[in-house]
């Protein structure tokens, strides 16, 4: 390892580093590493506090490797992550499920899924039917139906609402799908405005929007049908709500289905 031993201060003086304060030291007040030759670093330094801050973002501002040099923590100051572990997940990686259990669809039509925790049981007893305002709300365009105004059947709506409670961005989504005869399903992950409180109109959606979606994949009851669909829009924010929604596209044999959403907190 090099050493100053030996060296005049005019030989070392640059790859000296230190704190430009009157040599007082370092202080509660958070002061910019220095070179001696005056060059900036990323790193703060006081009595109470350290900050990293670089002069241009990058995506392994900082990392931590283990002894083997695999990184274990890394800063991407350029996306604004933070991943860590062996796989260099994002840190704050969270999963939401939605699925349908041996339902009959109406043809054509965009059916909404259950959300996990929102009465899965339901989504496969005779109850259970996904309507609202007495017909399949989803519609059978091309994408779902971009608005809903509530009127009746709120119950059977209620459980295929995602209410964010966080900005979030999607960074896949995957399914595992089957019928009880061969056919072709469409997968639609929409988001819409969502008006909260407990008023006349709680509950109603606007603005919808494919947040993502699937050209029609081939299902049968020989087979579980898996895959990921194509995400158009990543970033979703609070508040807005989500709710995916398959179309037998082939007919009404039943189906069912199961989508996984893979997301992290911004």
């Amino acid at each position: 390892m090099a050493s100053f031993t030996g060296n005049s201060i005019k030989d070392v003086y640059k790859d000296i580093l230190h704190t430009s304060n009157s040599n007082t030291g370092l202080s509660t007040t958070i002061k910019q590493i220095t070179c001696g030759d005056g060059d900036t670093t990323s790193l703060y330094l006081s009595q109470r506090n350290l900050k990293v801050q670089p002069s241009a973002d990058s995506t392994t501002n900082t990392v931590i490797y283990d002894a083997d040099g695999n990184a274990l923590v890394t800063v991407d100051s350029t996306n604004d992550l933070v991943k860590a572990g062996i796989g260099q997940h994002t840190v704050n990686t969270q999963f939401k499920t939605f699925g349908l259990m041996d339902f009959s669809p109406a043809a054509g039509y965009h059916h909404a899924l259950v959300t996990s925790g929102a009465g899965e049981n339901a989504a496969g007893s005779a109850t259970w039917v996904g309507t609202a305002n007495g017909s399949q709300w989803g519609g059978n365009g091309t994408n779902p139906a971009t608005s809903l105004t509530l009127a009746s059947a709120a119950e059977q709506f209620v459980p295929s609402v995602w209410l964010l409670q966080a900005n979030i961005t999607i960074d896949q989504v995957q399914y595992i799908m089957s019928a009880d005869a061969s056919t072709t399903i469409n997968l639609h992950v929409n988001s819409y405005s969502f008006v909260t409180g407990s008023g006349s109109t709680a509950g109603d959606l606007s603005s919808g929007a494919v947040v993502a979606d699937s050209s029609a994949i081939t299902v049968g009851d020989d087979r579980a049908s898996n895959g990921a669909i194509t995400i158009q829009t990543a970033d979703v924010d609070s508040g807005k709500a989500i709710v995916v929604f398959a179309e037998n596209v082939g007919g009404t044999d039943d189906i069912t289905v199961q989508v996984n959403i893979k997301y992290h907190l911004r």
